[in-house]
């Protein structure tokens, strides 16, 4: 008689510890007094843990911080608990120096059905968002850099457009009326090029963007690119100049993309350059062609290069932050590189210039890249 009635309980343990087992998310189980009664693989992994935790108080293997590095008494936190509880800021610090964001919701059981019964103990799950924290603080980051830098040039296009109607209904004057509309046209440039950033990154990070590999003739493309900025330079009393090859052969690339990339250099370089020259050039190499923009701007630190490329990256440098900006298009122009098989390398000097140096390969010699998933 005995046995029979131990066999269905024995059953139920096996089926419930398999199916604990075979959850993702890591479970613990504690009795009233914290202690460890039960666990599965996944919790020993969140945990970083190898040996049995069988018996064990969970603030001995389970030890978080807040966001602010700080110690946090996950027993107290556990016994404050009434009611199913989902925390999702804290962090787990493992031996090796490396951390986690730490999902944590507890569950306590009480000794009857009904809410009003004693704690008799708690089941915890426990999940690694680091990912997911990342993404939220990068959408978060995201929505601020871009309303923020959307909203001061459709302020001063909005104040020029309202003050150019202002001086034509009151005096005529057409040469303040054109100032205000030159004026806002530079605005309007500055939220096309936004616009044309965040869609190209919206491309890139859902790896939408296709290489359509074509001939380009690369002394003319230079050469137009140099032509199309020289009223933009001179505006700010700049030179742009170009140091072509004579060598210079056809480039097999996309010719979308290679004029995005360079245009991205040249308008970053006319951004940062106060005085001097901006210098657009390029030389056959083997295999394809390096591409040059060099200028005589405010340069960028050495702790800066590390970052310039990452995404909504701006400097701290007082110069750069007097600049509108949303810190994508370096990152966008990465990205492009990738899909082009092309190699960035960036030289730098405070207050002396940058060079942003690209070596683009014949696409012809090389498999045609159609497409490339978070490129």
């Amino acid at each position: 008689m005995h046995d029979n009635d131990e066999h269905p309980l024995a059953e139920y343990d096996d089926r419930l510890t398999s199916l604990i087992n075979s959850m993702a998310d890591g479970v613990i189980a504690l009795d009233k007094s914290l202690k460890i009664t039960l666990y599965n693989g996944a919790a020993l992994n969140a945990l970083d843990v190898n040996n049995l935790m069988d018996r064990k108080h969970i603030g001995d293997v389970l030890q978080p911080i807040d966001k602010n590095n700080q110690p946090v008494d996950v027993e107290a936190l556990i016994r404050s608990i009434k009611i199913p509880t989902t925390n999702r800021d804290l962090r787990l610090k493992y031996a090796d120096g490396s951390a986690i964001n730490l999902y944590l919701n507890v569950t306590p059981v009480h000794e009857t059905y009904s809410r009003g019964g004693g704690v008799n103990g708690y089941v915890l799950q426990l999940r690694d968002i680091t990912h997911e924290k990342s993404l939220e603080e990068e959408r978060d980051e995201f929505i601020s850099v871009v309303s923020h830098e959307l909203r001061t040039p459709i302020a001063i296009a909005e104040g020029n457009v309202g003050n150019a109607q202002y001086i034509l209904e009151k005096t005529a004057n057409l040469a303040q009326v054109k100032k205000a509309l030159d004026a806002t046209h530079k605005q309007i440039l500055f939220l096309s090029d936004m616009i044309n950033d965040l869609a190209t990154l919206s491309r890139a990070e859902r790896g939408k963007l296709q290489v359509e590999v074509e001939p380009i003739n690369v002394h003319d493309l230079l050469v137009e690119l140099a032509s199309n900025y020289v009223d933009q330079a001179r505006a700010k009393g700049l030179e742009i100049k170009t140091d072509l090859d004579p060598h210079l052969e056809l480039l097999q690339s996309s010719k979308l993309y290679v004029r995005e990339i360079l245009q991205n250099f040249i308008t970053n370089s006319i951004k940062y350059t106060q005085s001097g020259s901006i210098t657009i050039g390029g030389q056959a190499a083997q295999g394809g062609v390096l591409f040059k923009v060099s200028d005589t701007g405010i340069g960028i630190s050495k702790s800066d290069q590390e970052k310039v490329f990452d995404k909504f990256f701006r400097s701290e440098d007082f110069r750069t932050r007097a600049t509108n900006g949303t810190g994508l298009g370096l990152y966008v122009t990465m990205k492009l590189a990738r899909l082009l098989h092309a190699e960035i390398s960036l030289n730098s000097e405070l207050n002396k210039g940058t060079t942003f140096t690209i070596a683009i390969p014949d696409l012809a010699t090389q498999p045609k890249p159609q497409q490339q998933p978070g490129a």
